[in-house]
């Protein structure tokens, strides 16, 4: 696991946005398939997608050979519902960039069976090839997705119920009231996260300190889900100073100093040719 310590979210944020304009370009240049990107929703990966809008703007990125698997959807929304992750994507990201919208890839929240949408969401990515990249955020209880505490670290795609605390979390998109959010969605598994080729998790404020010292010091723990990545060949925590405050002193060192020319490598840099 490699973690990338900025001094601000914004820092961070431009750093990672950069980071996958980098991976998508250089994919392009190798190969003819699409490159197949995993996506979050909530306020952590905001300015990740302020950035790569900002990229395309420039013409410094394109996403038309890119396919995306988003990584949850809350169970009896539907697409237009104001609160859904589909209207989100829409919102923050789609409606900006020349992606091709048949390549993107949102769980059902009205689905008739959500069981079997599921299996055909995990019978999606592996027609694609699978996910090259998966951007995430974490809970402040260190979940990944939907995957709250306890849940397997081997899971796949399915029903899960949400915690109280994840409710509240997520009150804020339905007028401050934690009974208005949903109490199931769709989510992917720990073990579909875990298939990507490589994981981009994005970590900002004091308030995610404690789980993320529990993710990179502790051991691997199913009520800290995130800490999976702990048996990740290529997993990346990019966070700000505030998210290192329950870190030792050494560990926070130690990052900087193994990280810092890779910070240098994309602060500040436009992602590369298009």
């Amino acid at each position: 696991m490699r973690l990338i310590i900025h001094r601000n979210y914004e820092d961070a944020s431009s750093w990672a946005a950069c980071y996958i304009a980098e991976r998508i370009n250089d994919f392009k240049r190798k190969s003819d398939r699409p490159f197949v990107l995993g996506l979050p929703t909530g306020s952590s990966p905001l300015g990740i997608y302020r950035g790569l809008i900002k990229l395309y703007q420039e013409k410094k990125l394109s996403f038309e050979r890119v396919s995306t698997f988003n990584m949850d959807e809350y169970l009896g929304l539907s697409a237009d519902h104001p609160q859904s992750y589909h209207r989100f994507m829409m919102e923050n990201l789609f409606s900006h960039i020349d992606i091709d919208l048949t390549r993107v890839h949102i769980l059902d929240g009205m689905a008739k069976d959500p069981e079997q949408e599921c299996r055909r969401y995990e019978e999606a990515i592996a027609a694609e090839g699978g996910i090259e990249l998966f951007l995430g955020g974490m809970g402040s209880d260190g979940h990944i997705a939907f995957n709250e505490p306890g849940s397997s670290l081997r899971s796949r795609t399915r029903i899960k119920t949400l915690t109280g605390e994840t409710r509240i979390a997520n009150a804020r998109f339905f007028g401050g009231d934690p009974s208005k959010v949903p109490s199931t969605a769709l989510t992917v598994g720990v073990g579909t996260v875990m298939d990507a080729g490589e994981v981009l998790i994005i970590v900002s404020g004091s308030g995610k300190a404690r789980a993320l010292r529990a993710v990179v010091e502790e051991g691997l723990n199913h009520m800290w889900t995130l800490s999976c990545l702990q048996m990740h060949p290529r997993a990346i925590i990019v966070c700000d100073e505030d998210a290192t405050e329950e870190l030792r002193v050494r560990t926070v060192r130690y990052f900087k100093d193994i990280e810092k020319e890779t910070i240098r490598t994309f602060s500040g840099k436009n992602g590369g040719g298009s």
